[in-house]
């Protein structure tokens, strides 16, 4: 039983919105879904750290998340900022259920322990753009993302974001400081692309190991966790 994560996966099997009209996202679904069944199986996890698909609406994304759920394994969905269709999470498990997508759940202020380690996290927002509503919604994000930490308990957390909380003589300390707090030692964010994937800061910054997992930086690959 193997954790894997993939970010950004940008399905817009239900919305014309396609990303093959971008570098290097040709045929992404097809190269997305053989990938994911050459290495995935029934009893591995993947986590997805949002831009899950370009719907706008939760009942627009039947046939996206018909995609995901025919994929092997489990899949815990979180938010990304192209994610308009989130909602409560009342909302979305009834979603899921009335649809009968059995392998998919979310991370909305709570984890869930795989392999004895808690899969935690959230959005996260900009935090270098000094903005009073940018504040305000990072302000809310910090506090979802202790929640998610608090549910995890005593387990071994690893979280995962969307937004990098770290970059180019820039970082996210509020986020930061969280993670040290909970002693988190692995951090994957998603969010950037293309020719922004070079400049991602990765590796260990201050006894945490930080990975970029969006899906072009991964060539469409689950990366595998543990």
């Amino acid at each position: 039983m193997a954790i894997y994560a993939i970010a950004d996966l940008h399905l817009s099997l239900g919305t014309d919105k396609p990303m093959d009209v971008f570098r290097g996202w040709q045929d992404y679904t097809q190269r997305l879904k053989t990938n994911w069944e050459n290495i995935v199986t029934e009893n591995d996890t993947v986590v997805i750290p949002g831009d899950v698909s370009w719907a706008m609406r939760l009942e627009n994304c039947i046939e996206d998340f018909s995609f995901i759920d025919k994929l092997p394994g489990k899949k815990i969905i979180l938010k990304g900022n192209h994610d308009y269709w989130w909602s409560t999470m009342k909302k979305m498990q009834e979603f899921v259920k009335d649809n009968n997508f059995e392998t998919i759940s979310f991370i909305f202020n709570n984890s869930y322990v795989v392999e004895n380690i808690a899969i935690c996290g959230t959005r996260s927002w900009l935090f270098d753009i000094g903005e009073e509503q940018d504040a305000k919604i990072m302000n809310r994000e910090l506090l979802r993302l202790t929640a998610s930490l608090k549910s995890a308990g005593d387990n071994e957390k690893i979280v995962f974001l969307h937004y990098p909380p770290i970059g180019n003589n820039t970082r996210s300390q509020q986020v930061i400081d969280i993670l040290q707090e909970y002693k988190v030692k692995k951090c994957y964010f998603g969010h950037l692309h293309s020719d922004s994937i070079r400049y991602a800061v990765q590796g260990e910054h201050d006894g945490i190991e930080y990975k970029l997992i969006s899906s072009d930086s991964l060539n469409f690959l689950p990366y595998k966790i543990v």
